[in-house]
């Protein structure tokens, strides 16, 4: 007999047991829905909604549960259809019929919403931790390599030089709004929806602030009938979980060129390169396409959940069962992906003579002979004309700037003088761009510097 039989005269079809059953995966919710319940049956004792005997055993019951859950040794059964129902019925195995009397006062409409937020905080909180320790490789790869010079694109294209640095630091302050997104996203969750019932509240004298203190939630939230049909944090756990991905795709595809023959501009180390079964030269960058290909994954479980939820009418309704399964695998898909990357970024080599290479042998410096003409008094639409015309006529001739003689520079324009040498190397290029956020050597270890002091004052450890 189901727990909430009582109304009906017919056992349930067998396979509408299979189909509705949740338990293959809200089993993940099981210490949440034990720790949810120890703090629900301590406010029932202390507003004398039940006894203190009973409260006492019933504390005691959840806490042998939760032991047999932790070590693996709780049989959960689908009959019993979820988490929920699975763990009163082994509180009740365990202690008896008082066990019944721990549902007093809420519903699984307001369980399942409180597990869960349970779930997505902790799950906030890690993150936010890999986050941190991927943020700390890429900026020990920009400390050790500070001087390195490499080219900056636009378009796939070389555009100008730039500190490998630079290019790290990029991604540092990508990952710190991932970081900032996922704590500002904590002040939603943070909220207890217990004591709302099955969606109108309950009409035992529940203290619902107690039971948010007992769970270290910031409050309640406000109306029954949201706390127990919103899942706007599970969305937003998910969106932020997407644009994770979306940034680390974007990285793991310049770690996939960088490491070709085409670039050699990096070397990932062997323990996250694998090899071919047919051609024994090839090293591939597998663990970084992976993690590219993954993304797919955090997306559509974000938009699977929209679609869940945009056409649902107050309050609960069975549909919301789907909440679980992609939330779960967006957690997973991204802890897994974190716990590798540091070590990737940490043990990859930078291959600087490469990357020098190609800064010499482009154009990149265009742009600072247009600069250096306009200082001269050009304006930069008359710079810009002639520098064009130069670099077409180097390209026809297989040259590059700095392979011209002052002679020929001065063919194209009478301005420039002996310095246009010294203005076109690639350090001088570099460091030109000393603005606050640009690739001059300072600015970054000003950017290092700052990215330091934002991990060190990140408050995800109080979490």
């Amino acid at each position: 007999m189901k727990l909430w039989g009582g109304r009906f005269t017919k056992p349930t079809n067998e396979l509408v047991d299979e189909y509705a059953s949740s338990i293959r995966f809200d089993q993940k919710l099981a210490k949440y829905d034990v720790k949810g319940s120890l703090a629900h049956v301590a406010m029932l004792k202390k507003c004398d909604i039940i006894s203190a005997d009973d409260a006492d055993q019933i504390t005691a019951g959840l806490k042998k549960v939760l032991s047999k859950i932790e070590a693996g040794e709780a049989e959960l059964s689908e009959t019993d259809e979820d988490i929920h129902m699975n763990v009163e019925r082994l509180l009740i195995e365990e202690i008896g019929q008082v066990g019944g009397k721990l549902h007093t006062g809420r519903s699984r409409n307001d369980q399942v919403a409180l597990d869960m937020r349970l779930y997505v905080r902790e799950a906030v909180s890690e993150l936010i931790v890999l986050l941190k320790s991927v943020q700390q490789a890429l900026i020990g790869q920009a400390k050790t390599n500070i001087d390195v010079i490499m080219p900056g694109y636009t378009h796939l294209q070389r555009a100008q030089p730039v500190l490998f640095a630079h290019h790290m630091m990029a991604y540092v302050f990508m990952f710190q709004r991932d970081v900032e997104r996922l704590e500002d996203s904590l002040k939603r969750v943070n909220k207890s929806p217990l004591g709302s019932g099955a969606l109108a509240g309950t009409t035992f004298p529940v203290d619902r602030e107690f039971v948010a203190q007992e769970l270290d939630f910031d409050g309640i939230c406000d109306n029954s009938l949201d706390a127990v049909s919103d899942r706007d944090f599970v969305v937003e756990f998910l969106s932020n979980g997407s644009l994770i991905g979306t940034h680390l795709s974007r990285l793991c595809e310049e770690l996939v060129q960088w490491s070709s023959a085409e670039f050699h501009f990096i070397e990932l180390d062997d323990s996250y390169t694998t090899g071919s079964s047919m051609m024994p030269q090839k090293k591939n960058p597998d663990v970084a396409e992976l993690v590219r290909g993954k993304t797919g994954r955090l997306y559509g479980n974000l938009i699977s959940m929209l679609t869940t939820l945009k056409g649902l009418p107050l309050a609960y309704n069975k549909d919301m069962q789907e909440d679980k399964e992609g939330m779960f695998d967006s957690h997973e898909t991204l802890k897994g992906v974190l716990q590798l990357f540091a070590g990737m970024i940490e043990s990859m080599e930078v291959d600087k003579e490469s990357m020098y290479k190609a800064v010499t042998n482009d154009y990149s410096n265009a742009t600072d002979l247009a600069d250096y003409l306009v200082n001269k008094g050009l304006t930069f639409r008359e710079s810009h004309a002639v520098v064009g015309q130069v670099v077409l006529n180097c390209i026809q001739a297989d040259v590059y700037l700095l392979d011209l003689s002052l002679e020929e520079f001065q063919q194209y324009s009478a301005v420039i003088e002996e310095d246009i040498f010294e203005a076109l190397q690639p350090e001088t290029v570099v460091n030109a761009r000393a603005a606050a956020g640009g690739t001059a050597k300072q600015s970054v270890l000003a950017q290092i510097d700052k990215a330091e002091k934002l991990l060190e004052s990140s408050d995800a450890d109080k979490v």
